[in-house]
């Protein structure tokens, strides 16, 4: 293969250096920004796009190596795990991106909004990209610091109180973190990810520390994952703007955290030496309790953004549960999760900003007849849902069906129970707003209907949501098609697991 060491650190620029001259632009200045926003976004889906053709391919190895302490490099390299997430980011930003320029239109601090917009991609992109812990440790830090201005940006009262809430958690969560790469580089002497783990070379005198770390790990990336009982700060962030709850919820903070456990399961410890340390069934247990939970939960919730934050809650522990299930097809429905949940839940988000643009609609007991005044709204949102539910031939569907026979194959029946109550409880939370939306005649006039009689909202808003919710489906019905996630999941796991 062919090494080029500048492609992964070019699609990591390609954010940064939009972001830090959008910091600098006036308010007045809408083209540039719109251009370096767009133009950035552009920019890195074609390198992703050739970096991703030369991996698959064979041809190239991406690898950009810097030294940053003796004996540690910042390491950015694209693995075919680090390229599922850098494709989500890449191609969800440009979509957010387009949103948010419309949803944005006319408030203030837009430059600043962009600017650490822009920083929380080229963090999440890092995260990714990352080759170690000690790079993975770095990127994940940025990207606590540059979400919390964007959680605060509406700076009201409640979003102060929600962007405390997160840096207290954040902050924990990264202290452990710290705490136990540090210990793992004092007995390892590397911090590589390696495919099957780079620990496993230790010898059993080592078990208490590693069970430890272990720990320690999986609690502090627990905190971005939401895992119960670490998820308290995921609700009160939904005082932010529709893009960032997006941003939040699909592509950055909580996917990072998933990523990041798949990371220690698959590339730290490796699979086979953490079932034999016997920590796989407690983690699978956490992410099965996280899942019930967290869909409970939902179901009490009238606001919509705070319904969707606890299907968050409940959706990203999928992935974490695939993680801990033993076997190939289980971590295909784990890494194809990684994707489907992204754009099914930037698919809701998107829709629940617009209602909340054009009509003035925050709460689920104001959207009797809403589907009948934003009908192409209200169908991205019904594709999302259902998605969600696991609906064939929705992409939700297909990363249940896969983690459903790989607890089968695995031997652990009591994952599909776990996996029916979740849609049972989905259905549950998720069907009363259909039918509200759709079949319920509206009350009175809408609560803030800008845009009256002129049509459903901006094209800029109405875009977005209905290309996810297409590609929610596509997701579904060419789910194996040449490199689609499921597909590329193959890969992984033959790296895993071997042939």
């Amino acid at each position: 293969m062919l090494p080029d060491p500048l492609m992964p650190l070019l699609v990591v620029l390609s954010s940064l250096l939009a972001g830090l001259v959008i910091f600098f632009l006036p308010e007045d200045r809408v083209r540039t920004r719109t251009l370096l926003n767009l133009g950035g976004a552009l920019v890195k889906i074609v390198l992703v796009a050739f970096m991703f053709h030369g991996l698959y391919q064979g041809a190239h190895h991406y690898e950009t190596r810097m030294p940053l302490l003796p004996g540690l490099d910042l390491v950015l390299r694209a693995d075919a795990m680090a390229m599922l997430f850098v494709v989500l980011s890449a191609g969800l930003w440009l979509v957010t991106t387009v949103y948010a320029i419309g949803y944005l239109e006319g408030s203030p601090h837009r430059s600043r909004f962009f600017g650490f917009f822009s920083l929380c991609v080229t963090a999440s992109v890092g995260v990714a990209l990352a080759g170690n812990l000690i790079t993975f440790l770095l990127f994940y830090e940025m990207l606590t610091l540059v979400t919390y201005p964007l959680i605060v940006h509406r700076e009201t009262e409640a979003a102060r109180r929600a962007g405390r809430a997160y840096l207290v958690y954040t902050i924990a969560g990264g202290a452990l973190l710290l705490i136990a790469v540090t210990w793992l580089y004092t007995l390892t002497d590397t911090l590589e990810f390696t495919a099957r783990g780079f620990v496993s070379a230790l010898d059993s005198s080592h078990h208490g520390a590693l069970v430890a770390i272990f720990v320690l790990l999986i609690a502090g990336l627990g905190v971005k994952a939401a895992l119960i009982p670490l998820h308290g700060w995921l609700p009160q962030a939904m005082v932010a703007p529709a893009p960032v709850s997006a941003l939040l919820h699909a592509v950055a903070v909580v996917k990072a955290g998933a990523f990041g456990i798949l990371r220690v399961v698959y590339d730290v410890f490796g699979i086979e030496f953490s079932a034999r340390l016997g920590l796989l069934l407690p983690l699978a247990v956490l992410a099965a309790a996280t899942i019930i939970y967290g869909s409970v939960r939902a179901l009490f919730q009238d606001d919509l953004k705070r319904r969707l934050a606890f299907s968050t809650v409940s959706q990203v522990s999928y992935i974490v549960l695939g993680a801990a299930v033993i076997g190939p097809v289980a971590t295909i429905g784990s890494l194809a999760h990684l994707i489907h949940q992204g754009v099914m839940k930037i698919t809701l988000f998107f829709c629940a900003g617009n209602l909340a643009e054009e009509l003035g609609i925050h709460r689920i007991s104001e959207m009797d007849g809403v589907g009948r005044r934003m009908p192409w709204t209200m169908a991205a949102f019904t594709i999302g849902a259902f998605g969600m539910i696991g609906v064939p031939p929705m992409a939700g569907f297909i990363s249940k069906w896969y983690l459903g026979l790989g607890a089968l194959e695995a031997g652990q029946g009591w994952v599909i129970a776990v996996l029916a109550a979740s849609s049972l409880l989905n259905a549950a939370y998720f069907l009363p707003i259909l039918h509200a939306a759709w079949f319920r005649s509206p009350s009175g006039a809408w609560p803030d209907d800008r845009l009256q009689g002129h049509g459903e909202t901006a094209f800029a808003l109405l875009a977005p949501p209905v290309i996810t919710a297409l590609l929610t489906l596509a997701l579904g019905l060419l789910a194996l098609v040449p490199f689609s996630p499921v597909n590329w999941a193959y890969l992984i796991t033959t790296l895993e697991y071997g042939p």
